[in-house]
C-alpha cells in the first residue's frame, strides 16, 4: 500500500474512533425513551440462528417520546411482534444473527465512501430488496441514509435510502406499507461482552455537521447488544 493510502487508513481509523467515543460519551449522557434490552435468549434453542427485524426512519412521529421529528431506528419485539423504540438487545454468543432493516429514510452521498462498503457480515456481502452487494456507489440512485455497524464485531451495512421526492414517504413510526428497502445481512456474535452499535452516517439534522438530536442519543440511530453465553 502507498503511503498515501496507509495515511488515508489512519486518518479513517482515527476519525471512526473519535465517533465512537463521542458517541458513547453522549448515549450516556443522553439516554433514550425505553432505555432496555430486547432479549432474544429466552427460548433460544444453542446453535440455533437468531432473527433480529428493525425499521429506520426519517422521523419518529408522535408516538415514540418527546422527539417527533428526530431520525431513529425501532426494533420488532420478537415475543409480541410489536414495534418498539428499543435499540438493544440480548443475544446469545458465537451465534449466526440474520438481520432485516426496513429503511424508510431517504438518503445522500456520503461524506466518507468506507460506509458504503459491507464489511464483517457472513459472505462479505448484504442484500438490497434480495439482490446482493459489497459496496454502494452513495453518488448513485437515493444514496446512503444511515449505516448499521458494530465497530467491536467488525461489522458494517449502509442502508441504502428511499427517493426523497417521493410525496409518500413515512413521517409516523411506525411505518407499514410505504416506499422502504428491504436491507438483510447476516453476522455471528462472538465471545461474551457488550458491543456498541451505531449509524456513522451525520443523520441529527439541525446540529452541528448533524452529530446531534438523535444521532448522538441511546435508543434512536445506536444501542448495545449484549452477548451472554
Amino acid at each position: 500500500m502507498s503511503l498515501t493510502g496507509r495515511l488515508s487508513t489512519a486518518i479513517g481509523l482515527f476519525l471512526v474512533a473519535v465517533v465512537l467515543i463521542v458517541w458513547s460519551l453522549l448515549a450516556f449522557l443522553h439516554p433514550g425513551t425505553k432505555g432496555g434490552y430486547t432479549n432474544y435468549v429466552i427460548g433460544h434453542t444453542p446453535g440455533a440462528p437468531v432473527d433480529v427485524t428493525m425499521q429506520s426512519v426519517g422521523s419518529i412521529g408522535t408516538g415514540f417520546g418527546n422527539h417527533p421529528t428526530w431520525v431513529s431506528y425501532l426494533q420488532k419485539d420478537p415475543a409480541t411482534g410489536k414495534w418498539i423504540h428499543d435499540t438493544s438487545m440480548i443475544l446469545p454468543a458465537d451465534t449466526v444473527i440474520h438481520m432485516t432493516v426496513l429503511n424508510y429514510d431517504s438518503g445522500s452521498p456520503l461524506r466518507n465512501q468506507q460506509w458504503g462498503q459491507v464489511q464483517g457480515t457472513i459472505g462479505g456481502t448484504a442484500d438490497i430488496n434480495g439482490k446482493p452487494f459489497k459496496v454502494y456507489n452513495s453518488y448513485s440512485g437515493n444514496g446512503v441514509g444511515h449505516t448499521f455497524a458494530v465497530p467491536g464485531l467488525n461489522v458494517s451495512v449502509p442502508m441504502i435510502g428511499v427517493n426523497g421526492n417521493l410525496t409518500n414517504i413515512c413521517g409516523q413510526a411506525p411505518c407499514g406499507n410505504l416506499p422502504h428497502n428491504t436491507m438483510t445481512f447476516s453476522f455471528k456474535t462472538g465471545a461474551p461482552g457488550s458491543y456498541n452499535w451505531q449509524c456513522f452516517v451525520p443523520c441529527g439534522l439541525g446540529y452541528l455537521f448533524g452529530n446531534g438530536g438523535g444521532m448522538s442519543t441511546f435508543d434512536y440511530m445506536g444501542g448495545f447488544l449484549r452477548v451472554v453465553a
